[in-house]
């Protein structure tokens, strides 16, 4: 059974969803420049690249880039090419982990440190997914993601767009995180992917609806959380990679989050 077959039921006001999320990323790309999407290749991330192509973005208004951590399944890294084919007006670019700083962590605490403690994966995933997100964004003045309010707990407060103060290559600058399909249900996810005939990670077939690295993703059972796939050996409480995560502590980087609903076209 098909993740498409399984799951595309669109809410009875997903047209007007769609509009808003059109709307919204027109109007980022004027405001926030430059923007960039980041995306990590899975379902929701391939929908926004969709409707950026739908909005009129292109490689002169937005880019997009993922971050390959040397630790993801071969059906997810083989998406990138297929973006590039199937939008040519994208470069998808490609930023990779430190090979010293991720050959010494596995040196020093093995291919499995990941299993091993919360401090050890965390620090994995600041390797693997932080530092590199950091080269990234630096620059931006926006970033776009796949985040929905009924991902996750986590994530139920997710605004449209949230204009954080960070550091930037040690100084300190204000950059627009828009989140273009914060409304939308996983049902609107799959109509729209079933719709446009959107590339997809075949994963999703096999029972996996958030897609990571490798060694901390497997596939759920019908009627389990859609993160439950994700670092399934910890609590609930933790799993998130740092990402999405506001600082929390004083010699973390400044991260102020002004929630806002939307903006203006």
């Amino acid at each position: 059974m098909s993740a498409i077959s399984l799951y595309a039921k669109p809410s009875p006001d997903f047209e007007q969803k769609l509009a808003a999320s059109l709307a919204l990323l027109k109007s980022a790309a004027a405001q926030f420049v430059p923007l960039t999407q980041a995306s990590s290749l899975g379902c929701e991330d391939m929908v926004v690249t969709h409707l950026m192509h739908e909005a009129g973005l292109d490689q002169t208004s937005a880019s997009i880039f993922v971050l390959d951590t040397g630790m993801l399944h071969v059906e997810t890294v083989a998406l990138i090419e297929r973006i590039e084919t199937r939008y040519p007006t994208f470069k998808v670019d490609v930023y990779r982990p430190d090979a010293d700083a991720a050959s010494n962590f596995v040196e020093e605490n093995g291919e499995q440190a990941m299993y091993k403690s919360l401090k050890l994966r965390k620090e994995c995933c600041h390797i693997r997914k932080m530092e590199p997100l950091a080269r990234a964004l630096s620059g931006k003045k926006g970033w776009l993601t796949g985040l929905r309010r009924e991902q996750s707990n986590a994530r139920a407060e997710v605004p449209d767009i949230e204009l954080q103060t960070v550091q930037d290559d040690g100084q300190t600058v204000e950059r627009a995180k828009i989140n273009p399909i914060a409304n939308w249900t996983l049902g609107d996810i799959w109509h729209y992917i079933a719709i446009n005939a959107i590339p997809y990670n075949p994963l999703h077939d096999q029972f996996f609806p958030s897609i990571g690295c490798a060694p901390c993703t497997r596939a759920v059972t019908l009627g389990e959380d859609f993160r439950s796939g994700r670092w399934w050996w910890e609590s609930e409480s933790a799993k998130e990679c740092g990402l999405h995560v506001a600082a929390a502590s004083d010699s973390s980087p400044v991260s102020s989050i002004i929630p806002i609903r939307e903006i203006n076209a």
